[in-house]
């Protein structure tokens, strides 16, 4: 009797013993915080930069489910107000789809929404390949115009469903303009986030702005009011803020300060892109711990080889990137050149772009002085 008193008293130890160490945490670790899964990786610009074709170096990878400006739904929705009041419902909208939570757009679309009701959603593939559409494969290079004609069809709740299935989430957003407003979801522990800040020289953005300039009427007098987009200097107000926006982001991202920015935060140049594509996507997919294909950096060297003109807003085919880039040194007169140097100096001079101090310079001076620090 007293041997199976024994018996059973060594094995409820056994028992308890096992639901100690499996089910409560040990004290070394009661305070480790378990990192997600998946990987965040927000490409942070402003319209014109260059920001669609670097947002298909993601989009167009394997493991990447990535989505446009999604943030575009919160602003055409919500359009009387300034970008600073807007901007906590762009950050929630970023972060639910982050986790795959698209019930976020119910408040943004109609209840019989479809996938294709969702902005430039032909720029994803990931919604142009299983499980999102059967027609073609993960693993495919995908063009917006094919994907266009094919899948557009599917439900909206292919959005979540094909999220869901991807290791890294990567959003392409122009609505930030204050790194601070990402604090939250850079300390948020369901999140693993990491920031590429795109920039392009402002002469150029200029000249593309100007070129596309019905397209971004509503965005841009939500930047800066209605009354400061008029005019002759309505384009030039518009620069003044997206300037200035670049230069608090950069520092606030460069410092470093606070800790959890460290390792987190990336600035990459569109002229350096376009000037070693190879190179620079490298250098983006390390940063966002993402393997470079072959299949990829052929991808990568044809669109950036091309003989396009890339003059259309969102058009993201084969051209000559280089040349693009550059195409305002030709075409913008010296008078423009010098408000917008005006207007966006402090930018410049931080982010490396020269100042162009005459016509005759801005005709002879070579591409690397162009890009050297003053």
């Amino acid at each position: 009797m007293v041997k199976s008193r024994r018996v059973q008293v060594l094995l409820i130890l056994v028992v308890l013993s096992f639901l100690l160490i499996h089910f409560l945490p040990c004290s070394n670790n009661a305070h480790m915080e378990k990192k997600p899964s998946s990987v965040h990786i927000l490409i942070l610009s402003s319209w014109r930069s260059g920001s669609s074709f670097t947002g298909q170096i993601f989009s167009q990878h394997p493991s990447v489910f990535y989505l446009m400006e999604p943030a575009w739904h919160v602003w055409v929705k919500m359009y009387q107000n300034n970008a600073k009041v807007l901007h906590m419902a762009v950050r929630d909208l970023v972060r639910s789809v982050f986790l795959c939570d698209m019930s976020v757009f119910d408040a943004y679309m109609s209840s019989q929404k479809k996938k294709s009701d969702l902005f430039q959603w032909e720029t994803s593939r990931a919604l142009c390949s299983p499980p999102a559409c059967d027609s073609f494969s993960r693993s495919d290079i995908i063009t917006a115009g094919n994907c266009k004609t094919i899948c557009g069809k599917y439900p909206f709740s292919k959005v979540e469903e094909a999220c869901k299935t991807y290791s890294h989430v990567a959003i392409k957003e122009v609505r930030f303009f204050d790194l601070k407003v990402l604090y939250p979801l850079l300390t948020d522990p369901s999140l693993n986030l990491k920031i590429i800040h795109l920039v392009r020289d402002p002469r150029a953005v200029f000249r593309s702005r100007e070129n596309t300039m019905a397209d971004l009427r509503r965005d841009s007098n939500i930047v800066v009011g209605s009354q400061k987009t008029k005019g002759e200097m309505g384009p030039y107000n518009t620069m003044q803020v997206i300037c200035k926006s670049h230069v608090e982001i950069y520092k606030a991202g460069s410092q470093a300060v606070p800790s959890f920015l460290k390792d987190r935060y990336l600035l990459v140049r569109y002229e350096d892109i376009v000037r070693d594509p190879l190179a620079r996507a490298a250098q983006m997919y390390r940063f966002a711990e993402l393997h470079f294909t072959p299949e990829l950096q052929k991808w990568v060297h044809n669109i950036t080889h091309g003989k396009g003109h890339g003059a259309q807003a969102f058009d993201i085919g084969s051209r000559d990137a280089l040349r693009v880039s550059q195409a305002w040194r030709k075409t913008l007169p010296f008078q423009k050149i010098e408000k917008v140097q005006n207007v966006c100096k402090d930018a410049m001079d931080l982010l490396g772009y020269r100042l162009v101090r005459s016509e005759e310079e801005q005709k002879n001076m070579s591409l690397d002085l162009l890009f050297a620090q003053n």
